[in-house]
Formats: structure tokens, sequence, C-alpha cells
């Protein structure tokens, strides 16, 4: 029990300057659009793992196991590193590489708009497992997903016996991570370059868009209902509004066959006066 406790408070000690550095400048894992991202955050979280199940086992070694010769021996604390713990840190850290330069190389040739969001809150965790439109993303659900129950597994096996060093995992454990890491990368590659809307507002009956991917010749939809549509030097989207359009509706931008995600627009309550 005393060296459970010790482990979950060296975890607390390495994770906890970690969340603090992210909440105060989280540029340190957002991607290009502002947004969290899904990759550099579980390759963190792994590392993050990683480094404490081994400082936890040097801690115990050093004390109650007695000294270095504990650390000896085919069958020892660390035997299980290069074997389970490196590859299932290896998935990861492969989709973050090959996934910034997908995106990369796709942003630079305008098949991909990485535009930040505008006029909304964040939603950190949403942000995970979530597509550039704000949907819930099925491929990088089921990374976050086998990822968060993978990790669970080895913390729980490691607290429930830290004298046993690193936990006796099966070899083919790394696969819960790198399977998912490689479905998220090729995700990555195939998706198609929809347009994406990151604010909507009215001004006196006027309509604008602002985003990303708008492309040549692109088209405002309200409600299903196709406006004309007039693209700004600087890229912004507006339309008139028909008289009979309601007050709240939602809109969605189509570019040569591609749609973006539905934004909703609803008007802004009046202040209450005194």
């Amino acid at each position: 029990m005393t060296s459970a406790l010790f482990a979950l408070a060296l975890l607390a000690a390495l994770a906890g300057p970690i969340v603090l550095r992210i909440l105060q400048h989280p540029g340190f894992v957002t991607g290009r659009d502002g947004r969290l991202s899904t990759s550099t955050t579980l390759a963190l979280a792994w590392t993050v793992v990683l480094v404490w199940l081994l400082v936890a086992t040097l801690g115990y070694g050093l004390t109650a196991g007695g000294g270095v010769d504990w650390f000896q021996g085919p069958d020892g604390p660390l035997s299980a590193l290069t074997t389970v713990y490196l590859p299932l840190l290896g998935g990861p850290y492969t989709a973050l590489i090959a996934a910034k330069a997908v995106v990369g190389t796709r942003v630079e040739r305008g098949s991909m708009a990485k535009p930040a969001p505008k006029g909304t809150k964040p939603r950190p965790l949403h942000d995970l497992i979530s597509n550039d439109g704000g949907r819930t993303d099925l491929v990088d659900l089921q990374y976050v997903a086998l990822s968060a129950v993978t990790m669970l597994y080895v913390l729980g096996f490691f607290l429930t016996d830290v004298g046993g060093g690193l936990p006796k995992l099966p070899d083919e454990m790394w696969v819960l991570t790198a399977a998912p890491a490689g479905a998220y990368l090729l995700n990555k590659a195939a998706l198609r370059g929809n347009p994406v809307i990151t604010q909507v507002s009215v001004t006196d009956g006027l309509l604008s868009v602002e985003g990303g991917g708008f492309g040549d010749a692109p088209r405002i939809e309200v409600d299903g209902t196709v406006l004309p549509t007039a693209v700004s030097p600087a890229g912004v989207l507006s339309a008139p509004l028909p008289p009979e359009a309601p007050p709240a509706f939602s809109v969605v931008v189509s570019v040569r066959g591609l749609r973006s995600d539905p934004a909703a627009y609803a008007p802004r309550p009046d202040p209450v006066a005194g």
C-alpha cells in the first residue's frame, strides 16, 4: 500500500506541472487550427506514463528493493521495457510525426483547411475526438478510447504490485496503440478537404461566414436554400438573408461538391437593462 501511494504521489508530481503548463500555454499541444491535437496529446500522455513507471521503479529499487542488484537478471523489473513499453510508445509518436507531415503538406497544397475557430468556447476534451468542424469523429474516438483503456490497464497492474517492476504484459500489447494510431494516420491522409466554418454572423440582414477551404465559387446554403454568395478579398463569404429567413437557422458552405459541417446560428439575446 505504501509503495502504491508513493507511486500515485509521484504521478501527481510529474503530471501536475505539465497540466498546469498546458492550461497556461495551450499552444504546447494544439494544432494549426488552435484546437487540441489528438496525436500530440496522446504521445505526451504515453511519455508521462512511461517516465512515471521508470522513475517509480527506480525509486522502489533503490529503497525497498534493496539496491542496484534488484535490477539485474533477465526477468528483472525492467525486462519488459524493450518488448512492450517502447513499442507502446512508438505507435503514438509515429502517428504524431506522420500526421504533422501529412497535414502540413495538405495545407500548403490547399487540399485541407485548418482555420482557427472563432467565437466558440474551447472544449479541450471534445477536441480530442472531433473533426475540424466540431463533430465527433469515429476514428479519433477509437484512438483516444483504446489508448485510455490501455493506459488504465498499465497503471492498474503497476499499482497492484509496484515491487514487481514494469507489469509483465503480453508482447502484443503494443498493437492496442499501433493499430489505432495507424487508422488515425490513414484517416488524416484520406480525409477530404471539406470547407470549414469557424464563425457565422448577421449584420443588417447580411450573412457573413468565416472559415477556410472555401476555394473557388463557394455557395452558402441556409436551411438548404442556396443564397447568392460573394467573397471578400479577405476570404469572408457573405450573402443577403431572405426576408422569410427564421431568426435561428443552419448554415452550410459547399464547394465543388464538398460540403462543410452545418453551423448553427441563433441571434444573441439583448442584454437586460438596469
